[in-house]
C-alpha cells in the first residue's frame, strides 16, 4: 500500500522484512529439495511376502516420510538381485541366497531387513505324479538359478529320498509361470509359496513336501540394498524402513483392510486363498522386520565354496538397531495395541 508515492511501511519494517525474506528462502530451498525422494523397490513377485510393502503403501506411510516408492516386479528374486547390484533399482526383496550368490561373484550385497525368517514353499508334482520315482529324471522348474526356489528344492528332494542330479533343473520365472508350465505337463515339480499354493492345491496338484510346515529358519524374504548404497544413504534408508515395519504393523493388526490389498495386488479373486495367504503372511511375518541370524546361517550353508561364512558379511542391522535405540518399535507397538 502506498500513500502519496511513499512505501507506509517504516524503513526499520522494510529492513527487518527483507531480512526474514532471505531467512525463509534459506529453509525453503533444502525443504523443496529434500521434500520427495523416488525410490525404486524391485520385488521377486506379487506374493503375500510382499504385504508390508504395499500396505505401506496404500497407508500412505512412504509419502509420509518423503518417499516417492516404486514397487517393481522383477519376475524373479536373483534377477532382481542382479538389477539391484548394476544399479537400476534402489532395493529389492529377495532371499538371502541370492546375496551370498551375487556376493560370490564380486556382489556387494547386504541384507538390511527381513519380510519371512522361515521357508514358506511347498513342493507341487505335476499331474499324475505322486511318488519320488515319477518325479526321477525329469524337469523341476525354478524361478531362478541361485534363488531361494533353487536352494530349497535340494532340501524338498532330500525330503523324498533324492538329489539334485536326479532331476533336471531349469529356469522357468516365477510362481505363476512355473504354475502353468507345472498344470500342462511341461514340468515335473516345483516349489512355490502363497498365493500360487493355493491355486495349485485349487488345481488339484499333489503337495509332495510342504517345507512351509516345517517352520525351517531361513532368510526367505529380505530387503537388499547395496553396501554402497547404505553407506550413502542412511536416511533415506531409513526413512523406507519406518514406514515399511508400519506398513506391517497395519497388515497384522486391520486383516480387513490387509486382505482387500492382498487381492487387488496378487489378482486372486477367490476369498479362501486370500484367507490362507493372509493367515500364512499373520504366522510368519516378523513384526519389526528383524532378520534371523539362524535363517542366514542355514542358508549360508548351502554354498560349499564361499569367501566368508560371517553373517555379518551379508546382513547389516545396524539401520535397525538404530531404529530400536531412538524408540520406534515401542513407539509403533503402542500405536497398534489400540487397534
Amino acid at each position: 500500500m502506498q500513500r502519496d508515492g511513499r512505501n507506509a511501511y517504516p524503513r526499520g519494517s522494510l529492513s527487518q522484512l527483507a531480512v526474514l525474506a532471505i531467512a525463509l528462502a534459506g529453509w525453503v530451498r533444502p525443504m523443496a529439495a529434500a521434500e520427495v525422494t523416488h525410490f525404486k523397490v524391485g520385488i521377486s513377485e506379487p506374493v503375500n511376502t510382499v504385504l508390508a510393502l504395499w500396505m505401506a503403501q496404500a497407508g500412505g506411510f512412504y509419502a509420509a516420510r518423503g518417499l516417492n516408492v516404486e514397487i517393481i516386479n522383477m519376475s524373479g528374486g536373483s534377477r532382481g538381485a542382479q538389477e539391484l547390484q548394476s544399479g537400476r533399482i534402489d532395493a529389492m526383496h529377495v532371499g538371502l541366497s541370492s546375496v551370498v550368490k551375487l556376493n560370490l561373484d564380486g556382489g556387494d550385497l547386504r541384507t538390511i531387513a527381513s519380510l519371512s525368517n522361515v521357508i514358506r514353499f511347498t513342493f507341487f508334482a505335476g499331474p499324475g505324479a505322486r511318488t519320488a520315482a515319477d518325479l526321477k529324471g525329469g524337469v523341476v522348474g525354478v524361478s531362478a538359478f541361485g534363488s531361494e526356489s533353487d536352494s530349497t528344492v535340494t532340501l524338498a528332494l532330500a525330503r523324498l529320498g533324492m538329489r539334485r542330479d536326479d532331476v533336471v533343473l531349469k529356469e522357468y520365472g516365477g510362481g505363476m509361470r512355473r504354475l502353468e508350465a507345472l498344470k500342462s505337463g511341461e514340468i515335473k515339480g516345483t516349489a512355490i509359496n502363497e498365493p500360487v499354493a493355493s491355486l495349485a492345491r485349487e488345481a488339484g496338484l499333489t503337495a509332495m513336501v510342504d517345507l512351509a510346515a516345517e517352520k525351517i529358519p531361513w532368510l526367505f524374504s529380505s530387503i537388499v540394498v547395496k553396501a554402497s548404497y547404505l553407506a550413502g544413504h542412511r536416511d533415506v534408508l531409513a526413512r523406507f524402513l519406518k514406514a515399511s515395519i508400519e506398513g506391517n504393523y497395519l497388515a497384522l493388526a486391520d486383516e480387513t483392510r490387509a486382505k482387500e490389498v492382498l487381492a487387488r495386488e496378487t489378482r486372486v479373486v477367490d476369498p479362501k486363498i486370500i484367507d490362507t495367504s493372509y493367515n500364512d503372511f499373520r504366522q510368519q511375518s516378523p513384526a519389526n522386520l528383524e532378520p534371523s541370524r539362524a535363517g542366514a546361517q542355514n542358508i549360508i550353508e548351502q554354498f560349499p565354496v564361499l569367501k566368508s561364512r560371517n553373517v555379518d558379511d551379508y546382513i547389516d542391522g545396524s539401520i535397525l538397531d538404530d531404529l530400536k535405540k531412538e524408540g520406534f518399535f515401542t513407539e509403533i507397538e503402542r500405536k497398534y495395541a489400540k487397534h
